[in-house]
């Protein structure tokens, strides 16, 4: 090989067992340097060495490390966090639980809500509560509170009804009513009849242009007027409850609603208590659902109204 080719030899060297070496003869010269590229060297069997570590160009993508992998992580813990509020929610209402969380002696989730329906609605029928999931028995002494569920919880994500962000459930309240932009507000002129009523964050801007500051005196007493005669009618119902309860013949009765339904073309639901004894008379507590509608099962709403009966004199 002529000089002025320039041409050089390469010779791959193979040792056993230690880093391979490539040695590089230019113009009659020879330099050793470590391996930086991809290069195939095989045994004299023809199997490939089994101890060479296949590299690829990229610096990053080494071993599949680099590029996507934070969004490949941020996707898998947004999976988790799905499989947790499933597993973790109430087997009742299928929600993740805001309070307490109780579980049957087989660990079956119930939040608080659902955990006192159930033993309500059991009183009701005159039956043992039991458990949606396994049917084993549930009373306020056999179910315990899962603190660790709880504290679970309360770390999941959860969004806010205002502005769709996601926070930890534990500082959720604390967002929706202190911090975010845009949750409902009152005008600060409210007290003196001004009616608007929108977001956080333009609530300084209304108050500026908000005219009820400079209104008169008869407009202001007008306002002050309908807020008094609000709080009138709450404090007659207030007074209502205090005078009932300050009689000095007062009976308690322990009354257990049972479900019934009328024998009408649409059936209607009412519910009625047993006979009991209260100042030498007897009498029935009737409550029924929906009575002002023709079908009540055509609107989600429920309305209850009560009927205390006289039946007869003891």
């Amino acid at each position: 090989m002529s000089d002025g080719e320039g041409s050089a030899q390469i010779a791959a060297v193979e040792t056993g067992g230690q880093p391979d070496n490539i040695t590089v003869v230019i113009d009659g010269q020879q330099q050793q340097q470590q391996q930086q590229q991809n290069v195939s060297i095989t045994k004299d069997d023809g199997e490939p060495n089994p101890k060479k570590a296949k590299l690829s160009g990229g610096g990053n993508d080494v071993f599949g490390r680099g590029g996507g992998g934070g969004d490949k992580q941020h996707a898998a813990s947004e999976k988790l966090e799905h499989r947790l509020g499933g597993i973790l929610c109430c087997a009742v209402c299928l929600d993740l639980p805001r309070s307490s969380i109780y579980q049957c002696t087989n660990g079956h989730l119930m939040c608080a809500g659902c955990f006192a329906h159930l033993l309500a609605d059991a009183r009701l029928r005159d039956e043992m509560a039991t458990c949606p999931n396994c049917r084993v028995d549930i009373a306020k002494n056999t179910a315990t509170r899962n603190l660790a569920v709880e504290k679970a919880v309360s770390e999941l994500p959860s969004e806010c009804q205002f502005c769709a962000k996601e926070f930890p459930r534990n500082t959720l309240q604390h967002h929706e009513q202190q911090l975010c932009a845009e949750r409902p507000v009152k005008c600060g002129y409210s007290k003196i009849g001004c009616p608007w009523r929108g977001p956080s964050h333009e609530a300084s801007e209304h108050e500026k242009m908000c005219p009820h500051p400079s209104s008169t005196g008869k407009d202001v007493m007008s306002a002050l007027d309908a807020m008094d005669q609000k709080f009138q009618e709450e404090k007659l119902l207030y007074d209502t409850i205090f005078d009932l309860m300050s009689f000095e013949k007062i009976t308690f009765n322990d009354l257990q609603l049972k479900p019934y339904r009328t024998e009408e073309f649409v059936h209607k639901l009412y519910y009625e208590t047993a006979r009991f004894s209260a100042f030498n008379f007897q009498w029935v507590v009737k409550t029924r659902i929906n009575n002002m509608q023709r079908d009540p099962a055509l609107s989600v709403d429920r309305h209850m109204s009560y009927q205390v009966i006289h039946v007869q004199h003891l």
